[in-house]
């Protein structure tokens, strides 16, 4: 990677819903965020500026599509045909949590497929190509035809747990078994085993028998998912893992969604450290001691340099 693109035709801009990141990442590039206002009319429609010329320029939109999930999109799709209507030469969209990501298919009849949908608002708007992190269920790049680049978090986890000192051998968690093949990515990267979470009875009347599949009885547990968004997922497997002879308990995950009423549960919960990426930023009442936030920002930077200068992204997946 240069020292600096100042002076190229990179050009990055944030929108707001990851400003701070999106500014980690232009100080990763050696460059400057483009200018452009996003505003609100009286009545709550969007507006945006670009306030400076990108014409045959290589451009790069930071967004989230993370709360308020919708109006995250919509900034998105209008800066897209803002920029299209400006003559840039392509339209990169980093979209590091992708919203709607867990409506990846029809679960019930009648249903809509509404990661499909926003997908082919993006195309349809102008979008040349799509960066973005952990999507939720991998097959949602076919949705798209333009390029997908999808960039892995659990290489960042896998380098910060290797930092610490635990006191009892690690078992990697998976609190359910969709989420098997995360853990065992994980486990890899820590050399430890696995165990699995098993979960029986129907989701939606009473409480369901909940079994740990693996040794874990005197030993540090690390429950992994991409996901964390009202935390009861988590706080339950932690639960029941303390319950079958674990010692203590971390966890983590990629995409900090943390609604209602997460934060007062891993508070409450025998949890000793959730460790999460800024996919999605925390607002301040979420940035409680048991929550540690890993940058992404230079895996992004790399990938936007990567697609810049036409270099394989590829190793960036490993």
């Amino acid at each position: 990677m240069p020292n600096s693109y100042q002076g190229t035709k990179l050009k990055v801009f944030a929108l707001n819903s990851s400003p701070e990141l999106a500014q980690e990442i232009v100080n990763h590039l050696g460059t400057e965020l483009g200018k452009c206002t996003v505003k609100k009319f009286s009545d709550g429609e969007i507006q945006i500026n670009i306030e400076e010329s990108v014409r045959g320029c290589e451009v790069f939109v930071i967004q989230s599509t993370c709360d308020p999930v919708n109006q995250s999109i919509m900034e998105l799709l209008i800066m897209i045909d803002a920029l299209k209507r400006a003559s840039v030469n392509t339209i990169n969209v980093v979209i590091p949590y992708y919203g709607y990501a867990r409506q990846d298919r029809k679960a019930q009849p009648r249903e809509p497929i509404t990661a499909k949908l926003v997908a082919n608002l993006i195309q349809k708007s102008g979008a040349d190509r799509v960066i973005t992190l952990d999507l939720h269920a991998p097959q949602t790049q076919g949705f798209f035809n333009i390029p997908v680049d999808q960039l892995v978090g659990i290489p960042l986890l896998a380098d910060y747990l290797n930092t610490k000192d635990f006191t009892h051998d690690v078992v990697v968690v998976a609190p359910d078994h969709g989420s098997v093949t995360r853990a065992r990515e994980l486990a890899d990267r820590l050399k430890a085993p696995i165990a699995i979470i098993d979960k029986r009875g129907p989701k939606d009347f009473g409480p369901r028998e909940v079994n740990v599949v693996g040794n874990i009885e005197g030993k540090t547990a690390i429950i992994i998912d991409d996901i964390v968004d009202t935390s009861y997922r988590i706080t339950t497997a932690a639960k029941a893992l303390l319950d079958n002879g674990a010692e203590e308990i971390y966890a983590c995950c990629i995409h900090p969604v943390l609604s209602e009423p997460a934060i007062d549960m891993i508070q409450e919960s025998q949890i000793k450290e959730l460790i999460v990426t800024n996919s999605i930023p925390l607002t301040e009442e979420k940035r409680i001691d048991k929550i540690t936030q890993l940058s992404i920002a230079e895996l992004l930077s790399d990938a936007i340099s990567r697609v810049y200068e036409h270099k394989s992204v590829s190793v960036l997946f490993k």
